[in-house]
């Protein structure tokens, strides 16, 4: 997604613009999308929610699964039009980030200069005629540090459930575009061990609030089938239709 990150800078970008735009073919080839334990309850009617193992930094990231395959996106169609009622933060912020700086305990705002959305003749400008931050700019670090807290929480989310070894394995057959595909490489929330806890561990749970993000994962499992039904070659417009409603298309 990201392809030129740079600091946003004042003599840098003295006369970059922000365009607004519905266009989101620069995501058309992600078929995942990190998501902050925030984003669950909404995300989850629409998308699997399942888990990667980050190993470089020795931790689990919960993921939407927008593809049954790599570098394929199902809810992203030919003109850029997003297939879905709720779109992932991390798309929305595109094409700014929050980087940390190497020097200090401190967020720096970054911007993908290779983005479309930036221009030097359309949107809004990104400083005055000073060179002091426009409203966009101040927008942009509001939303970017609200997320970047998001991301603190879902990182002892994630923490806890490694710790009480509620991840398990995903191994999950399903039918897509007329073939048996094998999903597997993900983590998932193990439901036999969390009815298993304690009441005193259940209880902490309750107490930490992760419980309905951790339902809202359980339930959204039943997703996958829904990513099968969009991948299907000849799939009609009222069965694709219907895979993003929920409903079932009568044969």
């Amino acid at each position: 997604m990201f392809e030129q990150v740079v600091p946003v800078n004042k003599d840098r970008h003295a006369s970059k613009k922000v365009r607004t735009s519905n266009d989101f073919r620069f995501a058309s080839k992600f078929h995942v999308a990190y998501v902050t334990v925030h984003e669950f309850a909404r995300a989850a009617a629409i998308y699997p929610l399942v888990f990667l193992e980050d190993k470089a930094n020795d931790d689990f990231r919960p993921v939407a699964l927008m593809g049954l395959d790599a570098g394929e996106n199902l809810f992203v169609d030919s003109q850029g039009q997003w297939a879905g009622s709720y779109i992932p933060a991390i798309i929305r912020r595109y094409p700014f980030a929050l980087t940390k700086a190497p020097e200090a305990d401190r967020f720096i705002v970054c911007v993908d200069e290779a983005s479309e959305l930036l221009s030097d003749t359309e949107g809004a400008p990104m400083f005055d005629a000073q060179g002091n931050p426009t409203q966009v700019i101040e927008n942009v670090k509001r939303y970017l540090g609200e997320l970047q807290q998001m991301d603190g929480m879902t990182h002892e989310f994630s923490k806890f459930l490694v710790q009480n070894n509620l991840l398990t394995p995903l191994n999950m057959r399903v039918n897509a575009a007329n073939q048996v595909r094998n999903i597997t490489g993900c983590y998932v929330i193990n439901e036999e061990r969390l009815n298993n806890f304690s009441d005193a561990k259940f209880a902490e749970i309750r107490q930490k609030g992760y419980l309905p993000a951790i339902y809202a994962h359980l339930i959204s499992l039943s997703q996958i089938e829904r990513l099968a039904s969009m991948k299907k070659p000849a799939a009609t417009a009222s069965e694709k239709a219907a895979a993003l409603s929920g409903t079932d298309t009568l044969q």
